[in-house]
């Protein structure tokens, strides 16, 4: 009777220790998908900051064949909307 319990003892430690490592591995992946995540968002965030960029300096380029060469040193304040 008495290997009987420490058997069943055995069992549920083994149980629960397996249980933790499971909570662990879930816990890593959760941060490893979470980090992939916070990559993309940076990539999104600087592709929008390029293409900010990009329209600024066409516009920018528009704005100087459209006003005289004396107005260039203030062509920023043509460029916007």
């Amino acid at each position: 009777m008495q290997g009987k319990l420490e058997w069943e003892k055995q069992k549920e430690e083994e149980a629960k220790e397996e249980a933790g490592e499971k909570r662990e591995e879930k816990d890593k992946k959760k941060k490893q998908k979470k980090g992939k995540t916070m990559e993309v968002k940076k990539v999104a965030e600087e592709w929008e900051i390029w293409d900010e960029q990009e329209e600024a300096a066409k516009s920018e380029a528009e704005a100087m064949k459209l006003v005289l060469e004396k107005f260039h040193k203030w062509i920023k304040v043509f460029g916007k909307k």
